[in-house]
């Protein structure tokens, strides 16, 4: 299936973009990769503030999105090297290790922590309750227990967040219209994230709606995945729904492989989509990371996080992949192909 004629021209201009995008972004993360992890010095005037940072996956699969915020930084008139330094701490997708880098991060007398994902905004909050906390993104940051309110957080903890049980309910939604014929929908999903898991009960009604049973898998590490794809098989799971879960982030190519291999429908973050899964709606991640900038900038002129009310994430991104769709011998509905702000061909 193709788009209609007047796509077109607006999906080759998206394409377009998207590409000169996707240079700048991995010029960027090539730069992180290949700059110091700690600080790079003060400026002649004074102290730079100093930034810690508490990655949950890696520099390859996050480095994009901090280039993100570094630039947002950068927007906001702030020098690397003389206004900020950064101190980088990465627990490669295993969750265990974010509190003893928080206590890391911590030791070192920081003056703000950056974190994204509720593990690694738990762990921070855990390990200091004076120095402020800013996550880029995470999934319902009220009702995982990371802040009193969104309007009011009540703590030592700010930023950017997301309706989990919403979006992962337009998922179902998206693939079903997808896939018409489909009626059980396996969903993967991290039981280490507390984001993850308050949302499946919320999902059942969306399901139930739009006519789907849906089925929670389990996957705490990669060396899960096989087993969570034989899952799915045995359970008769007819698709699969990828939770944006900072592990399945950093993993999304082999995921939408094993979606491939068990000829599977799918569908998770436009980053999923663009490994190779069949479909993507999610979070735009840059988006959210630079406009994170903006909560540092002001905790670092005197506001305090507990006054900073929790903002929610605006900018959300379509993906259809034509060419897994090929390889599935799927015909993508119309519908959606017509709302995707980006389809692959």
């Amino acid at each position: 299936m193709t788009a209609r004629p007047e796509q077109r021209g607006r999906l080759a201009s998206s394409s377009t973009a998207a590409s000169r995008s996707r240079r700048r972004l991995l010029a960027g993360a090539a730069a992180l990769l290949a700059g110091p992890i700690t600080a790079y010095g003060q400026s002649a005037g004074g102290k730079a503030h100093r930034i810690g940072f508490l990655g949950s996956t890696s520099p390859k699969s996050h480095g994009t999105f901090v280039n993100e915020f570094r630039e947002g930084l950068r927007e906001r008139g702030y020098v690397e090297g003389r206004d900020v330094v950064m101190e980088y701490r990465w627990a490669e997708s295993d969750y265990t290790r974010l509190p003893g880098l928080a206590a890391e991060l911590v030791r070192l007398k920081v003056d703000l922590i950056l974190t994204h994902g509720t593990p690694g905004a738990h762990a921070a909050k855990a390990a200091t309750r004076t120095i402020p906390i800013v996550s880029a993104i995470s999934g319902d940051a009220d009702a995982t227990g990371l802040v009193q309110s969104l309007r009011r957080p009540g703590g030592n903890l700010t930023g950017l967040t997301f309706s989990l049980p919403e979006l992962n309910a337009k998922r179902i939604e998206m693939v079903k219209e997808a896939v018409p014929r489909l009626r059980r929908v396996a969903v993967l999903m991290n039981d280490t994230n507390t984001g993850n898991v308050v949302t499946f009960d919320a999902m059942k009604g969306t399901a139930r709606t739009v006519g789907v049973e849906i089925v929670q898998i389990l996957a705490r590490r990669p060396q899960d995945f096989d087993a969570a794809f034989g899952q799915i098989v045995r359970a008769r799971g007819e698709a699969v729904s990828v939770y944006e879960d900072a592990l399945f982030v950093a993993q999304a190519p082999s995921l939408a492989a094993l979606a491939l291999r068990h000829q599977l429908p799918s569908v998770g973050f436009k980053e999923y989509a663009d490994a190779g899964g069949l479909l993507g709606f999610g979070v735009s991640f840059p988006d959210v990371w630079r406009r994170a900038a903006g909560f540092v900038d002001r905790i670092f002129k005197g506001a305090r996080p507990a006054d900073l009310p929790m903002e929610q994430a605006s900018k959300f991104d379509r993906v259809v992949n034509l060419r897994t769709a090929r390889a599935l011998g799927v015909t993508v509905q119309d519908g959606v192909l017509l709302r995707a702000d980006t389809v692959i061909e």
